[in-house]
């Protein structure tokens, strides 16, 4: 047996070693001189042999490399992630609009899977999942232990066929199971409608590589149809994000042109950039996708809702426009998915997702871990929002990224807020659920939209009582703020969700 172990070592560390040499290439070749730490790849070769020798059945050796470089990659932080073929392609499905599922945006929590926000019109909106409800099981497969990918690939499947998730909502304190019909997802990113006499209501629900065009689409025509606009509202809230350059398109629709709408810093010299609002940076095919707008929506005022669910993409529009003061932001504090994930492939269908640099507002200030605070903070309902608290945000999630800004500091009335909040839950979960659903985004009796519109009019808007900025992180001993000087992005070849 020893002589076994010996050898399948000598094997694994052959199979590891040759692997690592690839990669170590690859790492001198971006600047990087550090050596490669030969004790702990040893260690990692010894580990590959025990479990070929000892384990209690045998083990495929591509699961065995698969599931190393995932979990290397998954131990990083949140959004860093390792595709293999299905989920590369699955990945590229969603940046593009269209993918079968049940239409979720997903993250992990506590080793289950928390639901940053349903896609509009999606069978798990019409389900009636909501913002922060738990996934504990898919089918009859537990989800604590599964990889992120791992729950993806059991939710997605072929149009027409059924899946059963089992639902924790914290805030009725009950498991309930949901059946859903998987479905081809064609998300509508926006919605366009006069919502007041004058007044328009602009709600993008993700940054997607149709969003600029749909965008600039139903705008002219809400303009041709309504060309006496005294105000707009740009509804950002529950947006997850998206892509970088339909988020640096929107922004430059409402801005000067060539102004500063994100920056981003990394240890790469293609990750230190500043995007500005010019064609340069946002345009695929050459000519200005948004040249046919009027020049009216450089001016009209303009009230921006965000909360806890607008995340990444959405942040980036929010803090450009909050930065330049076109807009004034009403809402809740957001989710605070300030890093940059580059896409790079490992062969011809597989590849990771790596975060590689921070985004920073046109102020300098970092989103990550922090969000954007809004100009004006409204509740969700007249009521109040007595359960603010207990929403989630990056700073929340296990192994998130730091802002770079500072260490973050323990929030000790947050802590007590949440306290009194789950206590609020069990005289909450009584209720009729009916009365417990928020109502429709853009509806008359959606309470923000309508505190959004008093405030364009000039007229009083009721400031929430219960929501609570998060406390300023403190700054590293050295003050550092690392936000990039380059003028222009060295490189466009970045994909970011």
């Amino acid at each position: 047996m020893g002589e076994k172990l010996k050898i399948a070592g000598w094997v694994s560390l052959g199979v590891v070693a040759g692997a690592l040499t690839t990669v170590s290439l690859q790492t001198v070749a971006r600047g990087s001189l550090s050596p490669m730490p030969l004790e702990e790849i040893q260690q990692m070769s010894a580990v590959f042999g025990l479990i070929k020798t000892d384990y209690v059945e045998s083990v495929d050796d591509k699961k065995l490399i698969t599931d190393a470089i995932s979990g290397m990659v998954s131990g990083l932080d949140p959004h860093s992630q390792y595709f293999d073929k299905k989920t590369f392609k699955e990945f590229q499905e969603g940046t593009s609009g269209k993918f079968v599922g049940v239409g979720i945006e997903i993250t992990q929590e506590d080793g289950l899977i928390r639901i940053v926000s349903p896609i509009e019109g999606s069978p798990a909106d019409r389900a009636g999942l909501k913002t922060n409800d738990l996934i504990t099981k898919i089918d009859e497969a537990a989800v604590k232990g599964l990889s992120l990918n791992d729950a993806v690939k059991r939710m997605r499947g072929q149009p027409n066929t059924k899946v059963t998730l089992t639902i924790f909502r914290k805030d009725e304190s009950r498991t309930f199971p949901v059946t859903i019909t998987r479905e081809e997802i064609k998300t509508q990113s926006v919605k366009v409608k006069m919502v007041d006499s004058g007044y328009a209501w602009v709600r993008i629900s993700q940054f997607q590589e149709r969003t600029v065009d749909d965008f600039v689409r139903k705008v002219d025509d809400l303009y041709k149809q309504n060309p006496d606009i005294k105000g707009l509202v740009l509804d950002l809230r529950n947006d997850p994000g998206g892509l970088l350059d339909a988020a640096v398109a929107l922004s430059a629709a409402f801005l000067p042109k060539d102004v500063t709408v994100v920056s981003t810093n990394g240890q790469l010299a293609e990750s230190k950039a500043i995007f500005r609002a010019s064609p340069e940076f946002y345009a695929r095919r050459g000519a200005d996708p948004l040249r046919s707008l009027p020049a009216a929506l450089k001016s009209v005022p303009m009230v921006v809702l965000v909360n806890e669910g607008s995340a990444s993409a959405s942040e980036i529009v929010a803090g450009a426009l909050q930065d330049h003061k076109r807009a004034v932001l009403m809402g809740a504090q957001t989710f605070g998915k300030g890093s940059v994930q580059t896409v790079r492939p490992l062969g011809p269908d597989t590849g990771i997702k790596l975060t590689t640099a921070r985004y920073y507002t046109p102020s300098g200030k970092s989103i990550q871990a922090k969000g954007i605070v809004p100009d004006i903070m409204v509740d969700e309902t007249a009521e109040g929002d007595l359960f603010a608290a207990l929403r989630m945000r990056e700073a929340d999630l296990d192994k998130h990224l730091a802002s770079g800004q500072g260490a973050e500091e323990k929030d000790e009335a947050r802590e007590k807020a949440r306290e009194a909040a789950r206590k609020r839950l069990e005289d909450e979960a009584k209720k009729p659920e009916s009365e417990r659903r928020p109502p429709e985004l853009g509806s008359d009796k959606d309470f923000q939209l309508q505190q959004a519109l008093l405030q364009l009019k000039g007229q009083p808007v009721k400031v929430s009582q219960t929501k609570t900025e998060r406390p300023e992180e403190k700054k590293d001993d050295d003050g550092k703020t690392p936000a990039p000087k380059e003028d222009k992005p060295s490189g466009g070849t970045i994909q970011k969700k």
